[in-house]
């Protein structure tokens, strides 16, 4: 424990129930961070999950239902962490939602869920863990952007919107902390196996009446050229590395680890 780098910090991930966020809260117990989840589910699972993460890693682990789409709920949860760990040292901005339609038939109510969730709340959080950050001269703010942050999908208007914004917020802000010990910065996956991808290679499936493993491998075909799915744990460690002291004058970027979609 003693050479870890987040011994004593504390670590908050929106969406960290299951899928990336919890692959990154994962990463972040192992290297020393106490771990505040949010996310939906099961009441129980997730206290089961809670307390594994604890025992694994001999961490201090809580949770806290806020939903990202009210700032109500976001307040909540940020005064949540400073009385149980006395604030937030790193911020991970996971919590994402999807819908695939083309504009003129995306649904109102659901490009305002996006835009609250996938982008809103990180304006929220970051707004009130940032203060504290600054009194401490130390802080990491890690927003989960997406290679839709970067490029463009047809029927995924919102998402992308969503997106893009949050690495125009990822940059603005690591601008505005650029002489503290904070710093801030975007990862935009590609293609990660999460239930939200699942999805799409389910629905993917059923259109072209085909199995779910040759659904996988034609998604993948489409965007991703190393035919692979980014995972979880490859995503922790690069969110462990930007905490770390050897990431500090790393301000701003939006890196993406997507198995070679944005370079083509």
């Amino acid at each position: 424990m003693a050479n870890k780098t987040l011994n004593g910090k504390t670590a908050l991930v929106t969406g960290s129930t299951s899928g990336i966020g919890l692959g990154i809260a994962r990463a972040l117990a192992a290297d020393g961070a106490n771990v505040l989840l949010n996310g939906f589910g099961d009441a129980g699972e997730i206290e089961r999950l809670r307390a594994d993460l604890a025992a694994e890693f001999g961490v201090q682990v809580a949770y806290h239902n806020a939903d990202m789409t009210k700032p109500d709920d976001i307040e909540a949860m940020i005064r949540y962490a400073e009385d149980k760990f006395g604030g937030v040292d790193v911020l991970v901005n996971n919590a994402g939602i999807q819908h695939v339609a083309n504009v003129e038939d995306f649904p109102v109510a659901k490009w305002d869920a996006i835009i609250a969730i996938n982008l809103s709340s990180a304006f929220h959080t970051s707004r009130l863990v940032l203060p504290r950050m600054r009194e401490k001269n130390w802080g990491r703010i890690i927003n989960l952007a997406s290679t839709h942050g970067l490029v463009a999908s047809a029927g995924k208007s919102a998402y992308v919107a969503a997106k893009h914004g949050l690495i125009g917020l990822t940059k603005a802000n690591a601008l505005e902390t650029a002489t503290t010990g904070v710093t801030v910065n975007a990862i935009c996956p590609g293609f990660v196996l999460t239930p939200l991808v699942q999805k799409q290679v389910d629905d993917r499936a059923t259109r072209d009446g085909i199995s779910n493993e040759q659904a996988k491998k034609a998604l993948l075909a489409d965007k991703q050229p190393s035919g692979e799915f980014v995972t979880p744990e490859e995503l922790g460690a690069l969110a462990v590395f930007l905490c770390s002291d050897a990431a500090r004058q790393v301000r701003g970027v939006a890196w993406n680890m997507d198995g070679g979609w944005v370079a083509q």
